[in-house]
């Protein structure tokens, strides 16, 4: 399997899907970023003006996306912000309250929305885990993401 672009858009019948790809996981959990965020706006056009750090922790990989996705929402829902660069510094096993967890360390990139600048496009309500996959196929991860607009 070739990768030859972040992540592409594909048919559903009333929300967003996403598919991103990345040669790691952790490539793959800032492109499938990047998708929500273009469901949004026009990424192209955001710049680094603002850095906040992300650490979000899930008791599995499905749930991990899950929140990561959600903290960016959040984000964005609270305090307007838009990001088009994420980079992931770690992904890795923490223990929380006694439990084991999978967790992400990541500095975020973006500013906060414009309508003239960013052209908005269609408003993100929620991450799913309808049809949720994340897969390693041939030293490539995939990762699908249903998102409520």
């Amino acid at each position: 399997m070739e990768i030859d672009k972040p992540f592409e858009f594909l048919e559903h019948t009333a929300d967003v899907l996403v598919r991103a790809y990345g040669k790691t996981l952790e490539e793959a959990l800032s492109n499938i970023a990047k998708g929500m965020f273009e469901i949004m706006c026009d990424t192209s056009r955001i710049e680094p003006k603002i850095s906040i750090t992300v650490d979000v922790c899930g008791y599995d990989l499905e749930n991990l996306v899950y929140r990561w996705l959600e903290e960016l929402l959040y984000y964005h829902d609270a305090y307007n912000y838009v990001f088009n660069e994420f980079s992931i510094i770690s992904v890795h096993e923490d223990v929380r309250e006694n439990e084991k967890m999978l967790c992400i360390h990541a500095q975020v990139f973006g500013e906060e929305f414009n309508r003239e600048k960013h052209e908005p496009k269609t408003v993100v309500k929620a991450v799913t885990y309808h049809q949720m996959r994340i897969e390693k196929k041939d030293d490539k991860w995939i990762i699908d993401v249903v998102f409520d607009i």
